[in-house]
């Protein structure tokens, strides 16, 4: 990791992290909170006709919305917000409203009686991108995305260690019709203690390709969309395409040409064309009619105990908009029976994402 890393308590003793080019020294009585800091605990909640967990967390109704004093912006004066330091580049601290906390202490096997439960042991983070709150992410400049993915790979080798810890899964929900409460440029870090079902199916997916004996069902991907008419952009390491069953209206996916488990397994020079690459895309999502859109970003990591060999890193950014048309409505036939109906053209709508000129507004 070519950045630097400091931590710090804040003064209701949860953990913070600075990463970028020195270390950041903060006054730790400059903070909200005052006192010992104990989360609410969520629920875990067992589903046996879906056979997957549903996390109870009614206390996530009191996490903060942008006002008048963002809670990502660095503390200045009486001006106490969730960063004590007066400037930062990058900055990772416990999310003082988490869905997961706690000890590793329930089995979360399928098994026993219902209704089954357990306590929602975990880890929630938050990533602030920037000291400066106007700035989008699209507008970083590609030595800042540099830090914030060595940031992502530092928490995910670091939370991955902690006895429990599954799944660690890094995303980014950019806009508030996405769910964003704060529109300070952030994104966010669970630790889970189970495998998600939508990274399961994938797991599931790539261990029935190694079984029929036809290698890594990702690489595949990778190189048949590669050598198509979808690609959105290409580099040395890295390939940006709109997928063939793409469900959303603009749809991406960033795979990196070597097959690899996580965001810490990454080269520098991988990090590095992944930063600029990430940067483009996103501009490009900002350039489309009726643009800047709303976005979710999801890094697709593999599991930290199991199927790594078989999993591939990968990152998916989506918009539910479709340029000047209203969002996209999930109806019932997709929520309830789990049947997407794209009614974007992947092919149109990777031609209309590299069409879009990517360096406006940048040095």
């Amino acid at each position: 990791m070519t950045a630097t890393r400091s931590s710090d308590r804040l003064p209701d003793g949860r953990e913070i992290y600075y990463y970028g080019e020195a270390p950041i020294l903060a006054d730790p009585s400059d903070g909200p909170s005052a006192g010992h800091w104990t989360p609410d605990r969520s629920e875990l909640r067992w589903d046996p006709l879906m056979e997957e967990w549903v996390i109870v967390a009614p206390h996530r109704r009191r996490r903060a919305a942008t006002g008048a004093l963002c809670p990502l912006c660095p503390t200045r004066g009486d001006d106490l917000t969730e960063i004590p330091a007066a400037r930062y580049d990058v900055a990772v601290f416990e999310n003082r409203f988490p869905a997961l906390s706690g000890p590793w202490t329930a089995d979360f096997a399928p098994v026993g009686p219902l209704p089954r439960s357990a306590a929602a042991a975990g880890r929630c983070e938050v990533i602030s991108y920037s000291s400066e709150h106007d700035v989008t992410p699209a507008l970083l400049p590609a030595a800042r995305l540099v830090t914030v993915i060595e940031a992502l790979a530092d928490r995910t080798a670091e939370l991955g260690a902690m006895p429990g810890v599954q799944y660690v899964f890094c995303f980014e929900n950019h806009g508030a019709e996405v769910g964003a409460t704060v529109s300070h440029a952030h994104g966010q870090v669970y630790a889970y203690p189970f495998v998600p079902p939508r990274i399961a199916r994938m797991r599931d997916a790539a261990r029935h390709s190694a079984a029929r004996g036809a290698g890594c069902l990702f690489c595949e991907v990778q190189r048949q969309e590669a050598a198509g008419s979808r690609v959105v952009e290409r580099g040395d390491h890295w390939t940006a395409f709109v997928p063939y069953a793409a469900r959303w209206p603009y749809e991406i996916h960033l795979y990196p040409r070597r097959h690899l488990p996580d965001l810490a397994a990454l080269t520098p020079a991988e990090r590095a064309e992944l930063a600029q690459l990430y940067g483009s895309v996103l501009r490009r999502l900002a350039g489309l009619p009726g643009g800047p859109l709303p976005y979710m970003a999801l890094w697709i990591q593999a599991p930290v105990t199991e199927d790594r060999e078989v999993f591939h890193l990968h990152l998916q950014i989506f918009t539910d908009r479709a340029g000047t048309g209203g969002p996209k409505r999930l109806a019932a036939g997709e929520l309830g029976a789990g049947v997407f109906v794209s009614e974007v053209d992947p092919e149109r709508a990777a031609e209309e994402l590299r069409a879009v000129r990517t360096s406006a507004g940048l040095e």
